[in-house]
């Protein structure tokens, strides 16, 4: 299978973005480098082609998700082979989180058909090969806690940033609709 990759950075750091024929395969979270992006995809970088042609759609869709554009991402076709059909469940109902807007753990485990399943959803959260893509920062624990983030709680403040970020940018479209 050819893979293609590309880094680009972003306002909260470089993400690294792969793909096949079939489609996105992973992205990282925002790092401080281009190397941790590289690292972190790891063994699936092995063979895959630079081409940042392959992401064109995807990088300035991110790009303005980044400046705070509720209108976020387009829809990426996604390559989910080897994925659980209950992390399917889970990202595809994570994926419906409006911009803006968080959801318990409990609720991500019902969507997905397993509504005594918060722990297992916390851990489909936990394997989201494409977060940003599937908005994993929006799931949050019943408390209103945010909890593990980025390979546990690295990146819990990278969590708190991008939900603060979607907020103020709700927040500006309320103030522009009243003006």
């Amino acid at each position: 299978m050819t893979t293609y990759h590309d880094v680009i950075e972003t306002r909260f750091g470089w993400m690294g973005l792969l793909r096949s024929e079939k489609g996105l395969l992973r992205t990282t979270l925002p790092q401080t480098s281009p190397d941790r992006c590289i690292q972190i995809l790891g063994d699936e970088m092995a063979g895959a082609e630079h081409a940042p042609e392959r992401f064109t759609s995807l990088v300035g869709s991110l790009r303005r998700y980044f400046e705070g554009d509720k209108l976020g991402l387009v829809e990426e076709t996604l390559d989910l082979e080897g994925a659980t059909p209950f992390h399917r469940q889970a990202w595809q109902a994570c994926m419906s989180i409006p911009f803006g807007e968080t959801r318990t753990y409990k609720w991500l485990a019902t969507q997905a058909g397993k509504p005594n399943a918060s722990r297992a959803a916390g851990q489909s959260m936990a394997r989201n090969r494409l977060p940003i893509v599937v908005p994993c920062h929006r799931v949050i624990a019943a408390d209103g806690g945010l909890r593990g983030f980025g390979a546990g709680a690295t990146q819990l403040d990278l969590k708190q940033s991008l939900l603060s970020m979607e907020a103020d940018a709700n927040w500006a479209t309320a103030v522009e609709a009243t003006v």
